[in-house]
């Protein structure tokens, strides 16, 4: 767990604000023994911190059989869209390089230098490969959207990746000119 929460650390952004997007109905979630909030929260695409805003927590403990509100994150149109695009530009790299390009679009949403949502960072001009070939298109299966909703989890911690590539599949000299941040798989992130 450590090991993949320092790889996913790599890549996250302070948070500006939490609610891009948000318009899918709160839940509940009963607490089954050894869940922790990061998990609830990686099963359901929200951060510990709302968790904990939304439950009225100052500290990360939860008890079984607890009952806690899962507050509102992005819309479900939202998730799937960014499901898709980590389907097209991930399907063969490894799981954390599926979170990690989530995140990248994540991180994006929150900086000031990208569109504000989800949608308008995916289609802003020629970003993403995906978009120019029909790949978007495509739908997800369950592994990139699990990836998605990990990527929501962990969302506003670590170092801030903004651009991810393939080394053997560009030769962007100004995206190899940026500061890498992590290597997993094929895919080099960087900010």
């Amino acid at each position: 767990m450590f090991k993949k929460l320092a790889i996913i650390g790599a890549l996250a952004v302070p948070m500006f604000g939490m609610s891009h997007g948000a318009n899918a109905a709160e839940t509940t979630h009963r607490v089954k023994a050894g869940e922790t909030l990061y998990k609830i929260g990686a099963e359901y695409g929200v951060t510990v911190k709302q968790l904990k805003k939304a439950n009225h927590k100052s500290t990360d403990s939860i008890n079984a059989n607890e009952t806690l509100t899962i507050p509102n994150s992005i819309s479900e149109s939202d998730k799937e869209l960014l499901a898709r695009l980590v389907q097209a530009e991930a399907k063969d790299e490894p799981y954390a390089g599926k979170v990690a390009v989530a995140t990248v679009v994540l991180n994006r949403v929150d900086s000031d230098s990208f569109p504000n949502s989800i949608h308008d960072v995916i289609y802003q001009g020629t970003q993403f490969t995906p978009v120019q070939n029909g790949e978007i298109n495509k739908a997800a299966d369950a592994e990139a959207k699990k990836a998605v909703n990990e990527a929501l989890a962990f969302r506003g911690q670590g170092k801030g990746s903004l651009f991810f590539f393939n080394p053997d599949k560009t030769s962007d000299q100004w995206l190899r000119q940026k500061q890498v941040t992590i290597t997993i798989g094929n895919h080099v992130f960087a900010k």
